[in-house]
């Protein structure tokens, strides 16, 4: 039989143990909600990176470069000034191409005979150049009756290039969003910047590795050694009596 007394210390025992049973549950609700907030922000790291350049990179792809003639109805050649334009775009296939030319002619046109008229010309101008003859191939494109078709040369280059450019996933508004609350830049910042980057790179091939060195200017090297081997001065002598600059 139970007294009082010892179901007062039966009850303040089980009171004892599920408060410290509540306190158990709290820290690990609280450990919890860390951990989940501490997950969110690393796995927001990739999806939308800090700096702009691993935003918006730099890509190197291969790429078309087109140019294009208007060939008129009632004249089946070339201007001088297409002439010259077709000997330019041969010069830098040789330079920057990796692949052949392709030419297209416009069909259902009302130049469409005059366009192809020109092509022998096209032609010789290429091979005159240095662009193999088994590397042009010739094909058509229906373009429509009332349209103004080009003749069009294409090749393909190494080409590096950033972008689409004007994307807004997010409002740049007040949010409660970790962007606005940390003050990170938004997501469109910084791609015109790389994008006008890439069409001003000459060579695209810069960006994966540095081109070799051109050998030394061994004669001008040569002289200045002597020079100082025998303890005169090394700089250039110039002319007093040559024109300066300032003098035009």
């Amino acid at each position: 039989m139970r007294t009082p007394w010892t179901s007062t210390i039966l009850r303040r025992r089980t009171a004892a143990v599920m408060l410290r049973a509540a306190l158990v549950a709290g820290y690990g609700l609280l450990v919890c909600g860390c951990q989940t907030n501490q997950s969110q922000q690393l796995s927001g790291l990739p999806a939308t990176p800090f700096d702009y350049r691993d935003r918006h990179p730099i890509t190197v792809t291969e790429a078309d470069r087109t140019m294009q003639l208007f060939i008129g109805a009632n004249r089946a050649s070339l201007t001088p000034t297409q002439r010259a334009e077709v000997l330019a775009f041969a010069q830098t296939w040789r330079e920057e191409a990796t692949g052949g030319v392709m030419i297209d002619l416009p069909t259902g046109t009302a130049n469409e005979r005059a366009a192809s008229g020109a092509l022998p010309e096209i032609q010789s101008i290429l091979a005159a150049s240095g662009v193999p003859r088994q590397s042009v191939m010739v094909r058509t494109y229906y373009a429509g009756a009332r349209s103004f078709a080009t003749v069009r040369i294409i090749y393909p280059k190494v080409t590096a290039q950033a972008g689409p450019c004007g994307m807004w996933p997010k409002d740049l508004g007040a949010t409660m969003d970790a962007e606005h609350l940390e003050n990170q830049q938004y997501w469109n910042f910084g791609c015109a910047n790389q994008h006008n980057l890439a069409a001003m790179i000459d060579n695209p091939q810069d960006l994966v590795q540095p081109r070799s060195e051109t050998p030394t200017y061994t004669m001008r090297r040569t002289q200045v050694v002597d020079k100082y081997r025998q303890g005169q001065a090394t700089g250039t002598q110039y002319n007093q009596n040559m024109p300066k600059v300032s003098d035009f």
